[in-house]
Formats: structure tokens, C-alpha cells, sequence
């Protein structure tokens, strides 16, 4: 099963910008999502962007938009979240995953249960 390794993460003051990369072990047709998440302490995993593999089309949650930008490098195996204007409520721990569901609203609504493959996370963290 393809393998997801994020990297990017760190501490930046409010206004910043950090770009988010993840690196896929392998090249596959049977990956038709691919997803940003993250999770804060005593807080539940949330969907933050996603990007359908084939279409393009890119779905973000409301507390990122106009913010985060996610994108694909497809030569490079490569997903990305560009996010600017951080605030101490984007700290958390940022999460890739991939989607092998090929029918199914998952990659629309950033649904983690959709997503099967998980790498194991880079912290973010943004102060005031």
C-alpha cells in the first residue's frame, strides 16, 4: 500500500507562512484523493483540504479558505498545503492521507473516513 510522508512543518508568529509537503512511495492509479487533516490536542481530526487526483478540483473547510492553497506534483509524487496568513488557531498536527475510494462524496466533504492511507504527521505551530 503507498506510503505518505509529510514534511514542512514548524513555528512561525501569526501572519506567516509555511508550505507543507508529502511525498507518495509510489505511483498509483488507485489513489483518487489526496488529503490535508489535522488535529489539536483534545480536539478531533478535521478535514482541511483535498484535491481530487484525476479532475484537479481542490475543496478546502471554511476556517482555510482564502488562506491554504493545496496542489499536486504529479512527476514528483509530491502532494502540498501552501498556507499563509496563519493564526495560533491553525496549531496543530498536520496529517496527509490518501483516498482509494473512487465513487463517494469523501474527497467533496474532506471526510477522513473515506481516506485509507495515513502518514504520521508534521507539527505546526503558530503564535501570537
Amino acid at each position: 500500500q503507498v506510503q505518505l510522508v509529510e514534511s514542512g512543518g514548524g513555528s512561525v508568529q501569526t501572519g506567516g507562512s509555511l508550505r507543507l509537503s508529502c511525498a507518495l512511495s509510489e505511483v498509483t492509479t488507485s489513489v483518487y484523493c489526496l488529503g490535508w487533516f489535522r488535529q489539536s490536542p483534545g480536539k478531533e481530526r478535521e478535514g482541511v483540504a483535498s484535491i481530487h487526483t484525476g479532475r484537479g478540483s481542490t475543496y478546502y473547510a471554511d476556517p482555510v479558505k482564502g488562506r491554504f492553497t493545496i496542489s499536486q506534483d504529479s512527476e514528483k509524487n509530491t502532494l502540498y498545503l501552501q498556507m499563509d496568513s496563519l493564526i495560533p488557531e491553525d496549531t496543530a498536527m498536520y496529517y496527509c492521507a490518501a483516498d482509494f475510494t473512487r465513487w463517494g462524496n469523501g474527497c467533496r466533504y474532506i471526510a477522513a473516513s473515506s481516506f485509507g492511507a495515513w502518514g504520521q504527521g508534521t507539527q505546526v505551530t503558530v503564535s501570537s
